[in-house]
Order: structure tokens, then sequence, then C-alpha cells
């Protein structure tokens, strides 16, 4: 099923998960502090990470940030009381490929685990092409026309989305629930405002226009020059 390592320093939930994911099929290694779960991570070898935000010495997110500067690419999944739109923006920004709220319902967490791992290292490692746009999961860079382009974790995480959903329309509530992990939709406007900043950035007066806006729906990311599509 897979090796997971969950960094929690609240006792009787580390207890918890470990017995609940070892029941479900996986084998669990657990750390009560940044600093152990750091050194597990850094160690040893994890298919995902389940890491809580407020640990005692290093916090999650100094963990997080280490751990992705040290080529840690295994999918993280932030489970936190902090449940502020800043707070998931800033965990996501962070390296995290996930975030969840306590309390949670275990079934979802399990849901979100399932979803992380079938997605695999191979996916994470795979070239994306949409036309002459090119996006190395592997190095996180994206190039075009052979150009590189110097993109933002959460404007990296919209193009990935955009190109994996490529000639289709897509609304911004999709994209907030599924990039932002806004089941509400409410951060849209930030949407929006990520979506042109990726325009200036991809798009200029020698290169076709890449990304389209759908009236009354959302955005189109379009890998010929047909022009934006029709909502799907």
């Amino acid at each position: 099923m897979g090796r997971i390592l969950v960094i929690e320093d609240h006792k009787k939930l580390l207890h918890s998960l470990q017995r609940g994911l070892t029941a479900a099929g996986y084998e669990v290694v657990g750390a009560d502090s940044g600093e152990a779960g750091f050194y597990y991570a850094s160690t040893e070898e994890f298919d995902a990470l389940i890491l809580d935000i407020m640990l005692p010495g290093r916090s999650g997110l100094e963990v997080l940030r280490d751990l992705r500067k040290i080529g840690f690419s295994a999918p993280v999944l932030i489970l936190s009381a902090r449940d502020s739109v800043a707070d998931r923006v800033l965990g996501l920004d962070n390296g995290a490929d996930d975030y969840l709220v306590k309390p949670f319902a275990f079934e979802e967490l399990q849901a979100r685990i399932r979803v992380q791992l079938n997605r695999g290292i191979p996916s994470r490692c795979a070239v994306l092409n949409a036309g002459d746009l090119q996006l190395d999961m592997t190095t996180q860079r994206a190039t075009r026309a052979g150009r590189e382009v110097n993109l933002g974790k959460q404007e990296f995480r919209l193009l990935e989305y955009l190109v994996r959903h490529k000639n289709e329309a897509v609304s911004r509530e999709a994209i907030a629930r599924d990039v932002w992990h806004e089941p509400n939709g409410i951060v849209t406007n930030t949407v929006d405002v990520c979506i042109n900043s990726l325009r200036k950035k991809l798009e200029g007066p020698e290169l076709k226009k890449l990304i389209y806006t759908v009236r009354g729906v959302g955005y189109s990311l379009n890998d010929d020059s047909t022009g934006p599509i029709a909502a799907r």
C-alpha cells in the first residue's frame, strides 16, 4: 500500500492515525516533533508525509521547506487546526500537496492519501506538454518556446492544472477547489490574479495566446491556434 510518515505532536492523535492507517494496510512511522520528523524524512524512504504545522522545536512549515530544499519529493499532506485561507495558501506555497483542516473525517484523510499516492512519483517525473509549453515535473520548471519561465509555486500548480485539462474549459470554482483546495470557491479573485500573472509571464507579442477566458465559466489553456472553446 505504501509507507507513510506522520509528524504530529498531539500523541493521542498520532497514535490514532498510526492505528487507523496501519489497519488500512499502510506501513506507518510516527514522529512527535519537527526535529524527529525531519530526521526520519531525510534519512528514510517514504511514499507520503502527513504533517502538522504547530510542532515543538522546528515548525511544520520549516520542516516542509527544508525537506523540499534537499529534494524530498513524496507528497505532503498538511493536517492542521489553522483553517484560514491565508494559512492554506501558505502551506501550499511552501511545497505541500494538500491541506486538511482539523477536526477531520478519517475517511476523507484516507481518500486524500489515495489521490496523492495514485499520482505517484512517475507522474511527478513526467514532462507535460501543451504546444510549445513544457512543464518538467521533476524540477518544477516551465519553458515556452525553449525559454525558461520563472514561476512561483502556486503559479506552477495552476499552470500544471490547466495543462492537465488542456483544451477544456475549467471553472474558477473548480480551480479554487482543486488547486487552492477551497471547496466553496472563496478564492476565485485570487485565481484571476494568478491567471493574469501567468499570462504576463507566458504570453507576448511573438507568442500565440495560450490562456483564454471562457465567458461565464472560467478559463481554458489551448495547445493550438483554434481559440477559446465552449464550456464542457
